[in-house]
């Protein structure tokens, strides 16, 4: 049933949105630089040569090399492997997170919909990335540490979407007759109401590791995240600070690096959820 839905009616819409396919292609091109990176990378991006430091790019060096002699091209190449991790463990965890609480509260509403609804605010009260670097200041930094923490303080707005696709399904005729039949509050919420509540998720999602890559990047580019000599974004960024009036290419390729591929997840969530939602149909 779900693939006669996204052959008959998702892709036909999405495909028709120019740049939603363009974000479609700068996504499926950030994964295959980071499966193929041994392969792509034209040097190892931890080798350090003497001989070839703040090179400006050239046929050598296609990004040039940093304050080490390290080739910078390489090192954006390997530093996606970073972004992709970051990204997909982060929100994947706050999506699981996000979808587990939502439901439970807007399924049954009451006394427990209040509890997670105040727990969600309280949440929210707090500016989550300086919460991020209060907790990171605390542990010892790491790319795992990161994803976890990422994924724990972002799960609210994926909880309030699910709780509202909830509310409003609960009551609908096939829940009645699942209930009548004498299903299991499991087997509705999961059997019933959560496939119908998946959509906006999706989208969620999608702009959500946009989200988490900036986020890395900005902890990468204070000190704070995956620490050198393991390639980044973020700290390709930090070095290319330190030499912004003599060495330009240390700034302005990671950061293009970083525009792009939050461009183009954020260009393919806005086609699917331009694809699924019904109310934007012709």
């Amino acid at each position: 049933m779900a693939g006669t839905y996204i052959k008959r009616e998702f892709w036909p819409r999405f495909r028709r949105n120019r740049l939603a396919l363009g974000g479609l292609l700068l996504v499926a091109g950030l994964f295959f630089v980071s499966i193929l990176a041994p392969w792509l990378a034209p040097y190892d991006p931890g080798f350090i040569d003497i001989k070839a430091i703040l090179m400006p790019p050239s046929g050598a060096h296609l990004m040039g090399t940093d304050s080490l002699g390290r080739d910078v091209f390489s090192r954006i190449i390997y530093g996606a492997q970073i972004s992709l991790k970051v990204g997909f463990v982060a929100v994947g965890l706050a999506t699981f997170i996000g979808v587990l609480l939502g439901a439970v509260a807007g399924y049954y509403g009451g006394w427990v919909d209040n509890l997670l609804m105040r727990l969600v605010d309280i949440m929210l009260c707090f500016p989550t990335f300086f919460l991020i670097l209060a907790v990171i200041a605390v542990l010892e930094p790491s790319i795992w540490n990161i994803m976890v923490i990422i994924g724990l303080t972002g799960w609210m707005g994926v909880a309030r979407l699910v709780r509202a696709e909830f509310l409003t399904l609960r009551e609908r005729e096939f829940v009645q007759a699942a209930r009548a039949l004498g299903a299991s509050d499991g087997r509705i919420i999961f059997r019933h109401l959560l496939p119908n509540a998946l959509a906006p998720v999706m989208v969620s999602a999608t702009l959500g590791v946009a989200g988490a890559i900036l986020t890395e990047s900005a902890l990468n580019f204070l000190g704070l995240g995956v620490q050198p000599p393991t390639p980044s974004w973020g700290n390709i960024l930090t070095a290319g600070k330190d030499n912004i009036e003599i060495a330009w290419w240390l700034s302005v390729f990671p950061g293009l690096a970083i525009l792009i591929t939050v461009m183009g997840y954020n260009l393919l969530g806005e086609g699917i959820r331009e694809a699924i939602d019904p109310r934007l149909k012709e």
